[in-house]
């Protein structure tokens, strides 16, 4: 496969293996184990002398195209594919830390992402500080002499927020810590943290890159020197393995990602804009927009906007609550990257585990919404907003 292929050509054939049928489409590798064909050609496959699949929850050759696929598009040497996106977060942190060790973390996070650092890492002696990851101060302030890993999303869930990832990865350099960036708002065609100096990215595959609302999934990148030496056990012994079937999904959903975000993103843009200009809309916030707080940032690190938008009702919950049961194209959901236009009420879905005074600091309001933008015709969901906001009080 030829590295100068572009993100589109990529999708299609990166990484595929045929079997002696020639099939067209990626065969599906339905076995939990693999025969050999002699006693000393398994002990040599057991000792990696020799290359080939040992047990499925290793890996699988279905699971390998979908690993090589991503490598690709991401431009890092490994990966391993989870069977969700918080198998995949999971991993990336916990496979590189010991008790004693130390992590910051942007405090701007996925509720479950929140929870793996500030509470299921502390069960296993690993301290977290959380930090407001905007100001690179923050991240210098937070060092301590046991800091190994720095732990981001950009941008962030449900608010945009945008970090500095080249600057975060240049502190983590000077300590010998490690970047991991969840990936998974901006993409990996509209942003590539290992090329801002990252050292590890996990995507939710469940999100942009199956993109139909179809399987769960997740894959962990990086170099090959920090997979064989910190996630292979790991991944080998606890078993967060990839379904399959599941794998193959997602090489199907990978094929239409860049058609796919395209229209998401250009009707998240132009969705953005419409709401900005409603007088029962008190702010909106998206990385395209150039009164995004961070503009500078992104206009450094990212290539596009997003297919996210977050906006604040001026009559908090009621008006929001109002709003999504006012929509008709446009579903009530906690998914996001769907084909499908979803929309979602923080507060009282993907962050109601944390405390009201966590929320407040995030900006996460009884107001804030959050738009995933689809692939449906963008004046059809403008109309579907603007239909939904004549019926909210003013």
């Amino acid at each position: 496969m030829s590295k100068t292929w572009r993100p589109a050509t990529q999708l299609v054939h990166g990484g595929t293996l045929r079997s002696q049928y020639g099939e067209t489409s990626e065969a599906i590798y339905l076995t939990q184990g693999f025969v050999y064909e002699t006693s000393e050609a398994a002990e040599a496959r057991f000792k990696g002398e020799t290359e080939g699949f040992i047990y499925a929850r290793y890996g699988s050759p279905t699971n390998d195209m979908f690993e090589k696929r991503m490598c690709m598009l991401e431009g890092a040497e490994d990966a391993r594919a989870t069977a969700s996106g918080m198998a995949a977060v999971t991993a990336a942190i916990l496979c590189q830390l010991k008790s004693g060790d130390h992590i910051v973390a942007a405090r701007a996070l996925f509720g479950s992402c929140r929870w793996v650092v500030e509470t299921l890492a502390p069960k296993y002696g690993i301290d977290c500080t959380l930090i407001d990851g905007r100001d690179l101060a923050n991240w210098e302030k937070a060092i301590t002499a046991k800091t190994k890993v720095f732990f981001l999303e950009s941008p962030t869930n449900p608010t945009l927020e945008v970090i500095d990832i080249a600057g975060v990865a240049k502190l983590a350099n000077q300590i010998g810590a490690k970047v991991v960036v969840d990936n998974v708002f901006a993409t990996p065609l509209f942003q590539k943290p290992l090329e801002l100096g990252a050292h590890i990215v996990v995507y939710s595959a469940t999100k942009h890159i199956d993109g139909q609302g179809r399987c769960l999934g997740g894959v962990v990148l990086s170099d090959k020197e920090w997979i064989d030496e910190n996630l292979h056990d790991y991944f080998r012994h606890t078993g967060p393995a990839m379904s399959p079937f599941n794998a193959w999904t997602l090489l199907k959903g990978i094929e239409t990602l860049p058609l796919r975000v395209r229209q998401q993103t250009e009707n998240a843009a132009k969705i953005a804009d419409f709401l900005a200009e409603q007088g029962k809309v008190a702010k909106v916030i998206y990385p395209g927009r150039k009164d995004h707080p961070q503009a500078d940032i992104i206009a450094k690190q990212m290539t596009g906007g997003s297919t996210l938008v977050a906006f604040e009702m001026k009559g908090g919950k009621d008006a929001a609550f109002a709003l999504q049961n006012a929509l008709e194209i446009i579903k009530i959901s906690n998914n996001l990257g769907d084909s499908k236009s979803l929309i979602t009420h923080p507060a009282t879905t993907t962050h109601k585990n944390l405390t009201e005074e966590a929320r407040v600091e995030l900006g996460i309001s009884p107001g804030t919404v959050r738009l995933s933008a689809g692939i449906e015709d963008t004046d059809d969901l403008i109309e579907d907003f603007a239909k939904a906001l004549a019926k909210v009080s003013a």
